[in-house]
């Protein structure tokens, strides 16, 4: 067996026992480019995971946003005790989802402001016990207005 097989091995096994250990190696290993060593498997794995865990957790702060501004837009009966309770919820989600927020995140929720769209107004039919025809079947905030902080209701 190769000495850089046997590295490869001992990384992998490193990776399934102390992945902290693994990142720190594999952190090591580019650094001083001695890329024979890379357990690419893993680090693969690894970069697959980042980028969904990313786009999902993109795509949750997009849904949370979009939430609060339906029930502040539609739950009338409740606005004015809840308003700034769920005008500080959209700050905060929106200050979360700057912290990732990248050309091709912003571009992923672009493409799949629908399906979230259509998961927050299912949670707020739930949550208010309105009619979905009360809602616009579409989504009618753009994604740069939900990601804007200086974008909310009393304005538009």
């Amino acid at each position: 067996m190769k000495a850089s097989n046997l590295i490869n091995t001992d990384l992998r096994k490193l990776y399934e026992t102390d992945y902290l250990a693994w990142y720190e190696t594999t952190l090591e290993i580019i650094k001083y480019q001695r890329l024979d060593e890379l357990d690419l498997d893993s680090l693969i794995e690894i970069l697959e995971d980042l980028v969904r865990n990313t786009k999902r957790s993109g795509a949750s702060f997009l849904e949370q946003i979009i939430r609060h501004l339906l029930m502040i837009e539609y739950r009338k009966t409740e606005r004015e005790y809840n308003y700034r309770h769920w005008g500080a919820e959209i700050v905060n989600f929106r200050n979360q989802l700057e912290i990732d927020m990248t050309t091709n995140l912003q571009k992923y929720l672009e493409d799949n402001l629908d399906q979230i769209y259509q998961r927050a107004l299912q949670y707020v039919i739930i949550k208010t016990g309105l009619k979905k025809e009360t809602f616009p079947n579409e989504c009618s905030y753009t994604v740069e207005q939900l990601i804007n902080n200086d974008f909310n209701l009393e304005e538009n």
